[in-house]
Parts: structure tokens; sequence; C-alpha cells
């Protein structure tokens, strides 16, 4: 029986696909060709150098330029970056956070340019300007790792922020508070509610204590927050994860806030399904593993996203090239447009089987975050390393069970079996390739842009922005005028590093838990890792290395959390570590063998500079082992250049890995 007319068909939601790589000119062009496709919004993908503060031509972005995103410096590369592409119009999501500020200025002058090219007026147009630009800094502590400075002036920036755009830029989204890497980081359902919310609560307390927004606007602040969330292949619990994220968000703000206006208290919320879910092996599998994790954040009406974005099927194998997304964007279209789900209330609606796990849910969220809060609220949990802890004993424990079956991913632990794939039969050319030679254009054009600006316009721009920095004063003023002067990326956050300093957050590994019982594999490892020390001369030392600016740690905290329940003496320092950093506390800690993490495709550069430095150091002889996202091809380079061991994600059983370590430790030591 057909379904009857006169209902009312809900609207799609903002179809998005994550884009930038190389320049801001390829970026554009990829752009263009995706919106003539049919997309509705863009989102930004901005490289690691720009995500962490660091214009192209410094030491940490070495091998990073333009490999994860595109590389924006300055009002030029803005300018470029949206070229025949009318911001007025747009809806633009920018995955940015700690530089969350700076790019929101350049956005905005690039939009007055475009205004007064077309004879508009400004403010007209900055009331048009409709986007998010993710600026959850809280969570890069706890996940995602392109934080610059300490948790307090961070949330000050997030909070001049949303200050400034609620009154200047109304219809923009200025922050997204993001529980997406905190899934990726181990979180449970309960942990990824509760801890979203209780950065929603740091922040919303903040720009409410900070005088700057009248008491009768706050709804209109609350009202412009937003969450950017992940959904896993569990789309029956993360859809009621949706439903509860929903009820205890429009309770949050009506208690804590009193905030009861159904426009101003709605959840509103974008979703990319997960993408560190995806697999290396068998990757054609990740196609209906994408639609699947789909389906959690679109079937239930009353808890739908307004804008979804999908990985592509390889991910797991390097970059993407246009042709796989386009193919994630069809996904979408079909769900929208051919299937009659749009038509139709809620499904979910009176099922006593999701209002329980609905329940249970809450239930959870709700005690954690009164945990959290008792110890001061999210900025104090992070300090302390009480969230860090929690989700790498999390995804500890989520790595046990897929290693030991309890948990099937099909392809990698059972059904491994496999005919050739005709996707990969281009090798290499499946993926995204960024040519080594952006990142030496791109350095050379910084320097061009250096040279042809006012310098004393600069000084001055940048000495008002650090002045600001020591008072009270709202930044994003200072900012503006600063992209209008020519400032850089590297130059902006470098300014505001001298007045708030720089921050290196808790690791969690220490006070982590390894994943329920270790089972027998991990003694008999454990009993090699004894034997080879006695070989050796002492208990087995190992480093874990993140050389570069790959803030994506939890592979290297798992492999240090793993090494140590073998018995390795462990050595982690963290994330954003350049290669001579690395090499040196190999040698002053003695280490009998490095291993390197590296996702971010600067493999090729910052690996062999590691083997290369502890040669010149007189450590030859400690072998390097290095895991991440590397093509075969690049792991036989690596190899041919003094790597031991290349290890990617289809290496998923880690108790394995730590064994094969042991022998290359053994072997090295062997004459």
């Amino acid at each position: 029986m057909p379904y009857p007319t006169d209902r009312e068909r809900d609207r799609p939601w903002v179809m998005r696909t994550y884009a930038g790589h190389s320049s801001a000119a390829a970026s554009n062009a990829l752009f263009r060709r995706n919106l003539a496709k049919g997309q509705t919004g863009l989102s930004v993908a901005f490289d690691l150098p720009t995500q962490t503060g660091y214009d192209p031509d410094d030491e940490l972005a070495r091998g990073e330029v333009g490999k994860v995103g595109v590389p924006l410096t300055h009002l030029g590369d803005m300018r470029a970056l949206f070229d025949q592409i009318p911001l007025a119009e747009a809806n633009t999501s920018m995955t940015i956070n700690a530089p969350a500020m700076w790019l929101l200025a350049l956005y905005q002058v690039v939009a007055e340019e475009q205004a007064q090219a077309s004879g508009l007026d400004r403010e007209t147009v900055l009331a048009t300007l409709a986007g998010t630009t993710q600026n959850d800094i809280i969570k890069e502590y706890l996940s995602r790792g392109t934080y610059v400075f300490p948790p307090g002036p961070s949330l000050r920036l997030i909070t001049d922020m949303v200050a400034y755009s609620v009154t200047a830029i109304p219809r923009w989204n200025p922050i997204n508070i993001c529980s997406y890497h905190l899934q990726e980081a181990g979180a449970t359902p309960v942990q990824e509610v509760s801890y979203a919310l209780c950065t929603a609560i740091a922040v919303l307390d903040s720009v409410r204590d900070s005088g700057q927004v009248p008491p009768e606007r706050f709804g209109d602040v609350v009202g412009r927050i937003s969450f950017f969330v992940n959904a896993g292949l569990r789309f029956v619990e993360e859809m009621c994860k949706m439903r509860a994220f929903s009820q205890l968000w429009t309770e949050l703000v009506a208690e804590r806030y009193g905030v009861s206006d159904a426009k101003q208290a709605r959840f509103r919320y974008g979703v990319q399904v997960n993408s560190l879910g995806l697999t290396e092996a068998q990757p054609e599998n990740n196609v209906q593993r994408i639609v699947l994790e789909m389906l959690a954040v679109t079937l239930s009406r009353d808890a739908r996203a307004r804008a979804v974005q999908l990985p592509a099927w390889n991910e797991a194998l390097g970059l993407p090239r246009p042709w796989d997304q386009q193919w994630a964007l069809r996904m979408q279209q079909v769900l929208a447009f051919e299937t009659d789900l749009l038509e139709y209330e809620d499904l979910f609606a009176g099922s006593h089987v999701v209002e329980r796990a609905v329940a249970d849910i809450v239930d959870g969220a709700r005690a954690e975050i009164d945990r959290v809060q008792a110890m001061g609220g999210a900025v104090a949990a992070v300090e302390t390393g009480y969230m860090k802890s929690a989700l790498v004993s999390s995804l500890a424990e989520r790595r046990r069970r897929m290693e030991s079956g309890d948990d099937v991913v099909v392809g990698v632990n059972r059904f491994d079996g496999s005919e050739p794939s005709p996707l990969q039969a281009e090798g290499a050319g499946a993926i995204e390739v960024v040519d080594p030679a952006v990142e030496a254009a791109a350095v050379a054009a910084v320097q061009c842009w250096r040279a042809g600006r006012d310098p004393i316009r600069v000084e001055e721009a940048l000495r008002a922005l650090r002045d600001a920095a020591g008072t009270d004063a709202n930044l994003v003023g200072a900012s503006v005028v600063c992209a209008r002067a020519g400032v850089t990326t590297g130059e902006w956050a470098g300014a505001l590093r001298e007045v708030f300093g720089e921050y290196r957050a808790p690791t969690g590994v220490s006070a982590a838990s390894g994943g329920g019982d270790p089972g027998s594999e991990i003694a008999r490892v454990r009993e090699n890792v004894r034997v080879a020390g006695e070989q050796v001369g002492g208990r087995l030392r190992m480093l874990v290395g993140k050389p570069g600016l790959d803030g994506h740690s939890n592979g290297a905290e798992q492999i240090a959390v793993r090494a140590r329940d073998c018995g390795f003496e462990v050595v982690y320092q963290g994330i954003r570590l350049t290669p001579a950093q690395i090499v040196s506390a190999a040698v002053q800690e003695g280490v009998h063998v490095v291993g390197l993490s590296v996702l971010s495709g600067s493999h090729m550069e910052v690996v062999p500079a590691v083997v290369e430095g502890l040669a010149a150091a007189g450590a030859g002889d400690v072998p390097v082992v290095v895991g991440g996202i590397i093509p075969p091809e690049d792991a036989a380079a690596l190899l041919r250049r003094g790597v031991s061991r290349v290890f990617t994600p289809k290496d998923y059983s880690m108790t394995d890995i730590m064994d094969e370590i042991v022998t290359v430790v053994v072997n090295a030591h062997t004459p």
C-alpha cells in the first residue's frame, strides 16, 4: 500500500565529502567538481602544518605539506581555495581546531572581498555566511592530537569565537563539538556521549561566565552549538546512541541554561562514519561497512543527522581519488533520493527494544558526566589524564576482543581468503599520490608571500595580537587584522605561543589497563622478551615514537601498552617530535629498538631521517620498525633504506608484532 502523499517529506541532509590536498588551487578544482556532481556542502580537510599552526617551511612540517589536506598559509591561499565559489551561498565545514579562529578570520576576509567585488553590503554577506568550524580543541588532547596551546588558553579561543560569531556571523556554527575522534580513540557509546557533553558544558559555562554575551542572547549561543559524531558498524546501537545524545542535550540546555525554545535547544549534528574502522585487507568490504554506518544516522527521523560525509572505500590504503569520493557521494544520493526513507515518520517510535537501549546509554552517560563534573569538569579531567586513560583502556579492550576473535572483522580475523581485487589492480595507482614537488612549491610560495608584504603592517598586527592575548579582550578582531595584513598561519600561532606557551598532553599509557586477561600468547612472548634481554645484557627497552605532526596516536599508545604487557621497558614521549628529538631520546635511553608510527603519509621523509640520524649518532645498530598506512611500494623502499620491519593495518595481532620485534632485536645483536 503506498504511503500517504499528504505527509511532509523530510528534507535531505547536507551531503559532503571530506576533501583537500596538495594546494589551494588543486583543492579548489576538486571542490568545484564535487559541487557539480550534486554535493550540497563543502568539508575542507587541512594539512597537518595548517592544523597545528606551522608554515610549510618549518622543520616540523617536513614531509607533511599537502598530504592529508590542503595547506592554508595566508590570505592568498584562502582566496585561491574558494575562487569562483560564492561564500555567501556556500555551506562550508572546516575541520580545524587550535587555529580555528585564524581560519575563520581568513574566511571572513575573503567573504568581505567577494562582497566588495560583487557590489554587495559587507554586513549582509556576513549575516548569510553558513558553515562550521570544528574548533573542539578539548577533544584534541584526548584523541586527534592537533592541539597547540594549554587547555585554559584553548578554551579562551573557543569562547571568543562563540561570543564573536553569535553577533557578527549569526548563521555560523563556531564550534562543532566532536565526539567522532573519541570513538576512534576507544570510547564506548557512554563515554562518547558523556565526554562530548562535558566539553559542551565547559564551553557554554565559559561563554556565559565571560560576560561577552548578554543573558537574553544566551539562547542564541546554545542554538549555534553543533556536534560532529562517529557512526560505527553496530548500527542499531549507534542509532540508539544518537537518540540518547538528543535526549540528554535537551535536558542539559533546559536545566543548566534555561533554554527551552525548541529551535534553540534542538540537537544539531553532522556525521562522518568511521574511517579508522575501514580495513586494508579486502578493502572492497569497506563499501558495505560505509553504507551500514550511514544507516545508523539516517534511519531514525527523530535523531537524523543534518549533514553527512562518508569516507571512501580505500582510505585504509591511502588518499582517495576523486572517483572514490564520487562513489561515496553517490551512496548518499541513492539513499536520499531513490529510497522511501524520507517519506516516513520515525521508524522506531514506541519500540521497547530501542527505548531500553537508549535508557541504558542515558543512565550510563549521566553517571559519567557527574563523575567528570565532580573532578572539576572536562578541562580538569584532561589535565589529570583521567579521560585519556579511560579511552586508552577502552581501546585496549576493543583490540583484545578483535585479536581473540570475540569480535569478528570480516577479511581480517575471519573469512580472510580472497580473490585478487580488481579495485586494487592498479597498485599505487589505486590511491591519490601527492607529488613531493608540492612541498617544495609551498615552501617557495610562502617565502615569496612574505617578501611581498608590508613588514611594518605585519609586525604591528602581530604586536596587537600579542598584546590582546595578554588581556581578556576578544581575539577575533585582532586575528582579522592579521589576516588582512598578510600574516601567515605560523606567525599567528607563533605570536600566541609566545603568550600562552605550548602544551604536551598526558598520553594515558602509564595508567591504562591492558584490556582483560592477557592469555597464554602474551605469556609466551613475555618469556621471549625475558630470554632476549638476557642475551643482550638487560631488560629490552623499546622507544615508541611519533615523528612529524601526525597526531593520530591511538595505534602508538596501544603498541606501547602491549609492549609493556609483554615485558618491554617502554619509552613513549607522545606526539609531534622531530626525527632529531627521537634519535636523541633513543641514544639517551639506550633503547634496543625504535618503533615509529606514521599515518599521515610522511613516512618516506621522516622514517629515513630517523634511520640516518641514528647512524650519525653512532647508534646505527639500533633497529627501526615502522607501523602505519604504508603502501606496499613504499614499504619495500623503506626496507631498502634500512628499516627492519614494516607493519600495516592488516597486521592486527599486536602480540605477534611484539614477537617479531623480539626477533628483530635478537638478530641485530647476533654477530
